[in-house]
């Protein structure tokens, strides 16, 4: 009798969307029976985590393995080659212990360096998910990237080419729908990149789980910004953008960032709260710095009237856009990229084509941020809940401080 297949995951990250990732492979291999076994190398805490849901139906089909604290800062290294061969070098010893039949990175992205060395894994044979590829952003449209992200993409288009040559490496998985047409017509072994749709959206939630958050506050127009909150996701121009807003409109404000914040940026996010408690005292304003449930977040989603996604680079809003359209709200979502970089043409994937098929798709272009406050202060002066309720729309508004781009008619919000 052939022995199950086993599949190894490493992903040594715990912030960001890993738990949520890696919870969704957990539930498909629990709910069929003829998927692969999977041992899940992680840090402790979000293997932990995962312990805590795990279906009792896995039959033994589904185990953690927590790193080692000098494996995890090694694979998690400042330096992002040592982390690069730190997570090679893991990978490897892993699948001997383990004996499973092939190793699967949760994010490639790192890994292209020591793949593209011709680096192998005991023989075995190796897929990830490339989560940003930004080497065919110039055939999407206007794309003017600066010297630096010229420099970038020639190092990640020589590494794609070499990685793609690697023999143990047996598909790259691609986020970007766009990516793998590209791969394929620019790169030998390109049909080795194959689209991959983010998850979908799935909260068993009847609308009666409660978060400990009292949001949206009466007589006030719920923003919610959501995930883990990088800098590239626009939580400080979100902050910034409040300070610029009159007084009378701020008092109707409310302004909610729920999840873990990234420590890179959470003293310059205390920084603003704590001007914002002493210029703008009538503005509402929380933040909830830790992991919320899918079913906290159904919650917060379908409370509040427009979900935020200023995201700083276009890359990854999608999931945000469907979790408002999904609840039919409006989402506000950054179509501008700072520094040279202008918006390269219709965002790709699923959240350009929300926002492309909205009723808002005139664009207006401003530079600086006294116009976001003037978009802020036309919207929230509105009635918004019905509106909202009526028209599940999407929108753009980017609140990078020198830049600000809306896909408004202005005669729909005046």
């Amino acid at each position: 009798m052939t022995s199950p297949r086993e599949v190894l995951i490493l992903e040594p990250d715990a912030e960001g969307h890993a738990q949520e990732w890696l919870q969704h492979l957990v539930e498909f291999v629990a709910a069929d029976a003829t998927a692969a076994a999977i041992s899940v190398v992680a840090p402790s805490a979000l293997c932990a985590a995962l312990s805590r849901s795990r279906p009792d139906v896995a039959d033994g089909r589904i185990r953690f393995i927590a790193l080692k604290p000098r494996e995890l800062r090694l694979c998690t290294h400042r330096s992002l080659s040592i982390a690069a061969f730190a997570r090679w070098w893991t990978m490897r010893r892993y699948l001997s212990r383990t004996g499973a039949d092939s190793g699967f990175f949760l994010s490639l992205d790192l890994l292209c360096l020591p793949l593209a060395l011709g680096l192998r894994a005991m023989g075995k044979p190796i897929a990830g998910v490339l989560f940003r590829p930004s080497v065919h952003y110039r055939t999407l449209g206007k794309y003017q990237p600066s010297s630096a992200e010229r420099m970038r993409d020639l190092r990640k288009d020589l590494l794609y080419r070499l990685t793609l040559r690697n023999p143990c490496v047996r598909a790259v998985l691609s986020l970007d729908p766009f990516f793998p047409a590209h791969a394929e017509s620019h790169y030998n072994n390109g049909t080795k990149v194959r689209a991959l749709p983010e998850p979908p959206i799935m909260v068993p939630c009847d609308g009666n789980t409660a978060p400990a958050i009292d949001f949206v506050p009466p007589g006030r127009v719920g923003l919610l910004l959501f995930g883990y909150l990088t800098e590239r996701k626009g939580p400080l121009e979100v902050l910034d953008a409040l300070r610029l807003l009159p007084t009378h409109i701020g008092k109707r404000a409310a302004l909610l960032l729920a999840g873990r914040i990234d420590p890179t940026i959470h003293s310059a996010i205390k920084e603003r709260c704590s001007a914002l408690a002493r210029e703008r005292p009538e503005l509402w304003l929380q933040i909830e710095d830790r992991w919320l449930s899918r079913a906290e977040l159904e919650v917060l989603v379908a409370r509040s009237d427009v979900v935020l996604a200023p995201y700083q680079r276009f890359v990854g809003s999608s999931g945000v856009l469907m979790w408002a359209a999904r609840a039919g709200r409006a989402g506000a979502r950054s179509g501008i990229r700072p520094g040279r970089t202008p918006d390269p043409g219709p965002s790709p994937g699923r959240g350009g084509r929300f926002v492309r098929s909205g009723p808002f798709s005139a664009r207006d272009r401003t530079n600086d941020r006294a116009r976001t406050a003037k978009f802020h202060r036309r919207f929230i002066g509105q009635n918004v809940r019905p509106f909202v309720h009526a028209l599940p729309l999407c929108f753009d508004v980017a609140f990078e401080p020198k830049r600000t781009g809306c896909r408004v008619r202005p005669g729909d919000l005046s």
